[in-house]
């Protein structure tokens, strides 16, 4: 899968420099063809973007479970052994995160940025691209926050892109938290104790909190359609969350279960968890916490949390547009257009969700286009694969009411000998794919 080629003349265009770009860049360029890459940072930004960097991780800096035998483990196995450049850089940056795989996200985003500038067969051009390529082979790769020209150059082409909203959390610093208030643990003790700092609340610090949280003033959403607007399950805001229910964010973001506190020596009514933010942990992420309140709110109602009553935020969330095509009409499993295989789309545009999700339909993209080129076949892991399934959700024609989908069991077959147990049956899921990755690989 990854034959050099010796024409260096050949290239191949990939526009955007997010995590789906970068990873379809890197394939593209080891494999010894020259990329041009199109970035608009930093003469513009999104309303979501910050840095300059390539790669930035503009919600959570969590890259989820790292455990092999869950799904989101499995994926991330899989995207190692594809030769994954963003799990490299990840690696390199990890801060403690229970189970989780959490980085530093500016290290992150600075290794990916040198990893991309530093190679020689990547040319990097900042310029926004407002018009869909016509010559040669082009990766689309401009994330959930492509920009209005283009978006609107992609709805011409397509007729129905659609629009949902995504929202970020907020940060405080670690040296405002009430240590006397919280206590640090994993849930069900999985990784360090200390990777999470935990929030405790009583029953009627919970209730006060819940009132006051589902009446906050939230923030205007500019420049969307916001008549009927769709919200991701994943990123749904906290406020429009717990709407559903004065117990739905203790059996969500807030859920107790695994956690004692020492105080006491019982399981809480309910706890938020804080998230190591970087590498030297002076920030502190509130997980599960994505919002679209007004700024002042978020500081008044996240305030009422007992160990957050003087905390100082460093970043308060945010809730912004996402893009992606209607993908079983538009694309086939190899990322390719349907109508065009010159023209490949990857990342979150095209309907997987989350962060890796995106980075490993980058490396597919990346391979096919480099195959296009060379007048090779067309790569598509066996469906037993997590990106294999993935891949094969979104060009599904079959799916009729489509909506981003992130890494989980529920997308591949069945197993022959189903475990009972959730764990082995994770195990049996993960060894049935690695090894029929293993035989993809030639291994």
């Amino acid at each position: 899968m990854r034959a050099e080629i010796g024409r260096k003349e050949m290239k191949i265009n990939v526009i955007g420099a997010g995590l789906a770009g970068c990873e379809a860049a890197m394939q593209i360029a080891d494999r010894g063809v020259n990329v041009t890459l199109y970035e608009m940072k930093p003469q513009k930004k999104t309303p979501a973007h910050k840095s300059d960097l390539f790669g930035e991780l503009v919600c959570s800096n969590s890259l989820k479970a790292m455990r092999v035998e869950s799904a989101a483990g499995l994926l991330k196995e899989e995207m190692r052994r594809l030769g994954s450049f963003l799990m490299r850089c990840a690696d390199q940056c990890q801060v403690p995160a229970g189970g989780a795989l959490a980085v530093d996200r500016e290290v992150f985003a600075r290794l990916v940025t040198e990893g991309i500038e530093n190679h020689p067969n990547i040319t990097v051009v900042h310029e926004e691209i407002t018009d869909i390529p016509t010559d040669g082979i082009t990766v689309i790769a401009t994330g959930p926050l492509t920009s209005d020209a283009l978006a609107e150059k992609i709805e011409n082409l397509f007729g129905d892109s659609l629009s949902f909203f995504d929202a970020a959390a907020p940060i405080v610093t670690a040296e405002s938290i009430d240590m006397d208030y919280a206590f640090t643990a994993s849930r069900y003790e999985r990784g360090g104790e200390d990777d999470y700092i935990n929030c405790p609340m009583n029953k009627e610090e919970y209730g006060r909190f819940y009132n006051e949280l589902i009446n906050a003033e939230r923030a205007p959403l500019h420049d969307f359609d916001v008549s009927n607007p769709k919200v991701y399950e994943g990123c749904m805001p906290v406020e429009v969350l717990a709407q559903r229910g004065e117990g739905t964010l203790r059996f969500g973001p807030m859920k107790p279960v695994g956690l004692t506190d020492p105080k006491t020596g019982h399981r809480p009514w309910a706890v938020l968890q804080l998230r190591k933010e970087n590498t030297a942990g002076s920030m502190y992420n509130l997980v599960g916490f994505q919002t679209n309140l007004k700024f002042p709110e978020q500081k008044r109602v996240f305030s009422m949390i007992p160990a957050l009553h003087r905390a100082e935020f460093v970043r308060y969330g945010v809730m912004h547009r996402n893009t992606f095509l209607c993908s079983p009409r538009i694309l086939n499993a190899d990322f390719s257009v349907k109508e065009n295989k010159s023209l490949f789309f990857a990342g979150q545009i095209t309907g997987v969700e989350g962060y890796m999700e995106s980075a490993a339909s980058g490396i597919m993209a990346g391979i096919n286009a480099v195959n296009a080129l060379l007048g090779k076949p067309a790569v598509v892991l066996p469906e037993t694969t997590m990106i294999g399934a993935l891949s094969r959700y979104i060009s599904d024609p079959g799916v009729k009411k489509f909506q981003p989908m992130g890494a989980n069991f529920g997308v591949l077959p069945e197993l022959n000998n189903r475990p009972r147990d959730k764990k082995e049956r994770g195990k049996a899921y993960a060894e049935r794919a690695l090894q029929d990755l293993n035989i993809i690989l030639g291994e």
